[in-house]
């Protein structure tokens, strides 16, 4: 949920937000993973800061790439003197929706950076209940359909 000061741009994909860099060189922070940042190869006139878990091997084909691996959670202070130690202007990070990934959202809120966002795919309809009951009495329906 956007708060008063974030920039925040959201996109379906990876390649929605290379499209979204615009073509002016910029400093980048990637969060995001190792299939996702392969489309940045396309976008060779930027710099690149990718955070991953594990190594990216191979590394990203675009000539200014630096890496950083580390696990999360990282809190806004540690996003924030990353972000400011290599001069990144923008963020690109999926929408997790969740807690554990936000520093670098609120690091980018304190230093004033947009931020793009890859949307949350949407999510599949499934059958839901109110209560344990009702949670075993689908469950025993659907056992009895499938005639186990």
């Amino acid at each position: 949920m956007p708060l008063p000061g974030d920039r925040w741009i959201e996109v379906a994909d990876a390649a929605a937000a290379v499209q979204a860099l615009g073509e002016a060189s910029r400093r980048v922070f990637l969060a995001l993973g190792k299939r996702e940042i392969r489309t940045f190869a396309q976008a060779l006139q930027h710099h690149y800061l990718v955070r991953s878990v594990e190594p990216v091997d191979p590394p990203l084909a675009v000539p200014h790439a630096s890496y950083v691996t580390g696990r999360g959670p990282f809190t806004e202070a540690d996003d924030r003197a990353l972000l400011a130690a290599h001069a990144i202007d923008l963020v690109i990070a999926r929408n997790s929706g969740g807690t554990a990934t936000y520093g670098k959202i609120a690091a980018a809120r304190a230093l004033g950076l947009p931020v793009i966002l890859l949307r949350r795919p949407a999510l599949p309809t499934v059958p839901t209940v109110e209560t344990i009951e009702d949670a075993l009495t689908w469950l025993d329906h659907a056992l009895a359909l499938r005639g186990v």
